[in-house]
């Protein structure tokens, strides 16, 4: 269910706006939208896990608040974003 020390380093490096930048709000939705995806695909095997049912609607809200953040600051890297992840808002 989580992510991988390597997968989560090549998902940084490909949003990462400079070198070392972990804290944009490109790579923390890049990191969050990993997460959620992969806890999709464990329900579709563990119908029943309520638990981290709960665990992911906290990722998406997240995720939803760090968009909306992003909108509110800079409408043309929003909008980047969700292309390149494929979110659909």
């Amino acid at each position: 269910m989580s992510i991988t020390t390597a997968r989560k380093a090549e998902v940084i490096k490909t949003y990462a706006l400079k070198s070392g930048d972990t804290g944009s709000p490109e790579v923390q939705v890049a990191l969050l939208s990993e997460r959620i995806n992969n806890l999709t695909d464990h329900f579709k095997t563990h119908i029943k896990d309520n638990h981290s049912r709960r665990g992911l609607l906290k990722l998406v809200s997240q995720r939803r608040q760090i968009l909306d953040y992003l909108h509110r600051t800079n409408e043309s890297r929003y909008k980047e974003l969700i292309e390149r992840l494929g979110i659909r808002r």
